[in-house]
């Protein structure tokens, strides 16, 4: 996918979506094991959901919705229960980065994941049951339709229908400070880093020994 990284202050994020349904998707399913020798995330993306995609392929449920053409260039991806469970591979949300992935909304998460994910500065907001099935129902209806989730006003839109979402109050202000992106505030203050290294003696007791 073509779209950039995301960085600094998240406050929205708008793009066609995409379904995947079940409780319990765990990182497994997301990322198989064997992708996780790669040196760099760099290729992870057309590798997520990789065996669930391989086993709709031909089948008469199938294709898995990351193989529909009308999903391609999905930037919100719609999930159920506890998503992201299992075993806490960092690899799981960097394929969903580099597919095209920018913000998830579901029932519930996976604790590691949803840390993982805010790490990369991509939202995971929540909804209730009944409210999600009305989200997924409407984005099945029409894939072509733009979504809108507003990560400031917790919300999800969808031409007239609007849906209230639930973010944590730290996560929240991350997003929006742009504190979520750690490096990106390493850079920020270069200077500041390398006068207070200048000052630690331990750094330079070494040097010209």
């Amino acid at each position: 996918m073509s779209t950039p990284f995301p960085s600094g202050p998240i406050s929205s994020v708008s793009g066609t979506s995409v379904v995947v349904r079940g409780d319990d998707i765990d990182t497994d399913r997301i990322i198989p094991a064997r992708f996780l020798k790669c040196v760099t995330f760099d290729a992870l993306g057309p590798a997520a959901f990789a065996d669930d995609r391989a086993e709709l392929a031909g089948s008469a449920a199938g294709p898995h919705p990351f193989d529909r053409p009308a999903h391609q260039g999905a930037s919100i991806l719609l999930v159920n229960r506890n998503f992201g469970c299992g075993s806490s591979r960092e690899h799981a949300p960097q394929a969903l980065m580099r597919w095209g992935i920018r913000a998830v909304v579901g029932e519930s998460f996976a604790e590691i994941f949803y840390g993982n994910c805010l790490a990369l500065g991509i939202p995971c907001l929540t909804a209730d049951h009944d409210t999600m099935l009305a989200i997924q129902e409407a984005a099945e209806a029409d894939p072509a339709a733009p979504f809108c989730l507003e990560v400031a006003d917790q919300t999800l839109s969808c031409g007239t229908q609007h849906w209230t979402l639930s973010l944590a109050e730290g996560p929240h202000q991350m997003l929006l400070s742009g504190q979520w992106d750690a490096t990106g505030q390493l850079l920020a203050h270069d200077a500041e880093l390398k006068a207070t290294a200048a000052r630690l003696p331990y750094l330079h007791q070494f040097q010209g020994a």
